[in-house]
């Protein structure tokens, strides 16, 4: 339990690929009243998939931990884990596991939509993104190919978000941030794609209404979990989106963020349109957009290698000529879905500290090489990173991008940030404010300042190389 509501309260969700966390927060002053916590899972191997009943059972565990706050609640959000594919039948059950977000077998279906519709430049112009293996339609595409009979059973298609937000309210509805990862919501019109749709064998019919910013998914109208029944329940977004509420991002304000995955992202006034693939031109949540850039290797990969090597993930060493790349599911940024991991110059004096820095390092060039092409007019060049996810709490990681990108840093100390920026669209909903303005009014991204650090040229130079040279090996 934390402090004393002073003002209704509000709960923010965050159903992530491991986990659920619930925030029960004071709507009038951000202060968080309970908490809770509970585990999914996601089956091993190529397949990245997990039963969507998993997230509801979470769900209810989760808010039971909140107590009689979650009981008290005036509105909830939920924000969840981008792209995932939830089908579902006729009755509203899932028709198979929701294939989820880090899931590359979709990769030959990611190139020949690309092929198929015009090309990358005409996907960037018309959807906002070249859509990737992560993406939603590619994976529609992938369930067609390879499970025919899920496909035809399917009567309708939902984001993870979604599908949270349906069971609580009866009502269908997404919002403009998860729709545009779907890669058939075009942000040329801000509308589904009816074009896109039919290539791919799916009705408009079987897609979520998508809720203008500011607008009610429904009302509680379940009684399955410790939530009032009639509380509002806003629309919801994806977990980037939810985040950047967290903050109360203004535009040009650069994130990278340390978790499952590794995000960097700016809230912008432009429309993004990237034809390589780098930067997804994803809405955000209030009516602005959100160019972001994600890798799938980030911390976990970062605390395999250190698992390897026998290290506590802290017990990092400079120097040295070692370079490692550690795509070891594949990689979404650069596009190497059949990706191993590349470890180059080693010598006889290299050390196991070194080998684990050499990970942070190229995690890290990962993401500083996105968020080049991320920031755009709204962003000034020398406005410090504001660091999230779980990473930021490390030294490592945190040391490793003041080095690598010669900016300053800034921790804030919320945490839970998706979740936070859940219950600020719950707030807002509730109040009628704008969300990013309940999350500064709340001042979600004050924390600690570390002052920018010389650029270490020399090491980004040396990844440069062992990607471009090693590109042959990293395709598979």
């Amino acid at each position: 339990m934390g402090a004393q509501s002073a003002g209704p309260l509000v709960v923010g969700v965050d159903s992530s690929t491991q986990s659920t966390k619930t925030l029960v927060v004071d709507a009038a002053t951000g202060a968080v009243v309970a908490r809770g916590h509970a585990p999914h899972t996601v089956s091993g191997g190529a397949a990245k998939e997990t039963d969507p009943a998993q997230w509801w059972r979470a769900l209810g565990e989760a808010l039971r931990q909140c107590g009689d706050a979650a009981r008290q609640a005036s509105a909830l959000s939920v924000g969840g884990q981008q792209h995932g594919l939830v089908a579902l039948d006729a009755a509203g059950e899932p028709v198979r596991p929701a294939i989820l977000w880090n899931d590359v077998r979709p990769a030959p279906q990611s190139e020949r939509l690309i092929e198929e519709l015009g090309g990358a430049q005409a996907w960037a112009d018309r959807v906002g993104s070249v859509p990737g293996p992560a993406f939603t339609i590619a994976k529609w595409a992938w369930l067609r190919a390879n499970d025919p009979a899920a496909a035809a059973a399917t009567a309708a298609v939902r984001l993870p978000h979604d599908y949270l937000t349906q069971r609580l309210t009866g009502e269908g509805v997404t919002d403009r941030g998860d729709a545009s990862g779907t890669g058939w919501w075009a942000s040329a019109t801000e509308s589904y794609d009816a074009e896109i749709l039919a290539h791919v064998g799916l009705s408009p019919d079987a897609l979520p209404r998508v809720a203008s910013p500011g607008e009610a998914a429904g009302t509680v109208h379940t009684d399955d979990l410790p939530l009032p029944h009639g509380a509002l329940v806003a629309a919801g977004t994806g977990d980037n989106m939810a985040a950047a509420l967290g903050l109360g991002l203004r535009p040009g304000r650069p994130v990278l963020s340390l978790g499952t995955s590794g995000t960097v992202y700016a809230v912008s006034t432009h429309r993004p349109t990237d034809p390589t693939g780098t930067v997804a031109g994803f809405a955000d949540a209030r009516g602005d957009w959100l160019p972001l850039a994600c890798t799938l290797n980030c911390t976990l990969a970062v605390d395999r290698i250190a698992a390897l090597l026998g290290r506590d993930r802290e017990a990092v060493e400079p120097g040295g000529s070692a370079t490692l790349l550690p795509f070891l599911d594949g990689e979404r940024t650069p596009n190497l879905p059949a990706a191993s991991g590349l470890l180059h110059g080693l010598r006889h004096d290299t050390t196991a500290g070194q080998v684990l820095q050499a990970a942070y390092d190229g995690a890290v060039f990962a993401l500083l090489r996105a968020l080049d092409q991320v920031l755009d007019a709204d962003a000034a060049p020398e406005a410090p990173l504001l660091l999230i996810g779980g990473g930021a709490r490390g030294a490592a990681w945190r040391e490793t991008v003041r080095r690598l990108s010669g900016r300053p840093v800034v921790v804030p100390e919320a945490q839970e940030l998706v979740a936070l920026g859940a219950a600020a669209q719950a707030a807002g909903l509730l109040l009628g404010e704008d969300p990013a303005a309940v999350a500064r009014r709340w001042g979600t991204a004050r924390g600690a300042t570390y002052g920018a650090r010389e650029r270490d040229e020399a090491t980004l130079e040396r990844l440069a190389k062992t990607l471009a040279d090693g590109e042959g090996l990293l395709r598979g």
